[in-house]
């Protein structure tokens, strides 16, 4: 069988990859596969990869570059060949160190894009009075946003609450990424959204059974959520950036112009590193550079 189609026959069968992932593997090293039969004269083998210099590697970067690819792009192509190599060396013993310790280039982070203080409250008054809504609906999508923005959760985390979290505790256990454990303080405006969502839910809720339910009793979509924001943006014109995760973003970055610790928040949005939050200080800085420019005498 031909190296590449091994390859991602590999990833499809043994790493069972998703479908979209294998294929994106397969654009970026047919690219690659094509300038070496070009760049070496002879068709790309194992022992033929196995000789390559990272100045070859280098060459096709390069090109790729010229032909408009972006930084992110070459860094995942980059980790397409690495990868490539990966297997190569456990399906043929070929190694190359060369190739191993290769550098793309730095992605920039992306700074989250919080919503305002204004904008949040907004969104979930406009969210709990929706006239085209029951008013339990709009008492649960009213409670759900309050979750985001009022307790920092991620919307998977915020559906996944049940019955046994009622009536809303000052303390919530939340059970997030990787199975981490972290206790999230509620402030009363979002313990009030809650039971009071309780309150008017039209059926019975069980310890056992999700919390927020779909219009026919089951367990809450977050599409649903998702399609909410979507029409609260149009309705009080809001950026596209102002998405369910803003609202969590939102939650980070005001604490953190209160004066928060870092560790604390890094503690309340579950993040495993301190560098993941770290990002949230970038926002802040932006935010302290607009205030400066604007108020002082000399700016």
């Amino acid at each position: 069988m031909d190296t590449l189609p091994a390859f991602l026959s590999h990833l499809e069968h043994e790493r069972r990859l998703a479908g979209n992932t294998v294929e994106a593997y397969g654009s970026d090293l047919a690219d690659f596969f094509n300038f070496l039969r070009v760049h070496l004269g002879e068709e790309p083998t194992p022992k033929a990869l196995g000789r390559l210099k990272a100045r070859d590697i280098r060459a096709h970067l390069a090109q790729r570059r010229r032909d408009g690819l972006s930084d992110a792009s070459i860094a995942r192509l980059l980790s397409s060949i690495k990868a490539l190599y990966r297997w190569l060396g456990r399906a043929h013993e070929i190694e190359n160190a060369e190739i191993a310790y290769l550098q793309g280039p730095r992605r920039k982070a992306r700074l989250p894009r919080p919503v305002s203080i204004e904008a949040a409250k907004d969104m979930i008054f406009e969210a709990e009075t929706d006239p085209d809504s029951d008013a339990w609906i709009g008492a649960r999508d009213a409670a759900v946003l309050s979750l985001l923005y009022g307790g920092g959760l991620r919307i998977s985390e915020a559906l996944n609450l049940t019955g046994a979290d009622l009536p809303a505790p000052e303390r919530l256990r939340i059970s997030g990424k990787g199975g981490k454990v972290r206790i999230v303080p509620l402030i009363p405006a979002v313990r009030q959204a809650i039971d009071t969502y309780a309150a008017v839910y039209p059926y019975a809720l069980t310890k056992s059974g999700p919390l927020f339910r779909g219009a026919k009793g089951g367990a809450l979509n977050p599409r649903l959520i998702q399609g909410l924001v979507q029409k609260l943006r149009g309705v009080l014109g809001l950026p596209d950036t102002a998405t369910p995760h803003a609202l969590r973003h939102a939650f980070a970055t005001h604490l953190l112009a209160a004066g928060a610790d870092l560790r604390a928040i890094q503690t309340l949005l579950g993040h495993a590193s301190l560098s993941t939050t770290q990002v949230y200080t970038g926002v802040d800085a932006s935010r302290l550079r607009e205030v400066h420019a604007a108020a002082h005498p000399r700016a």
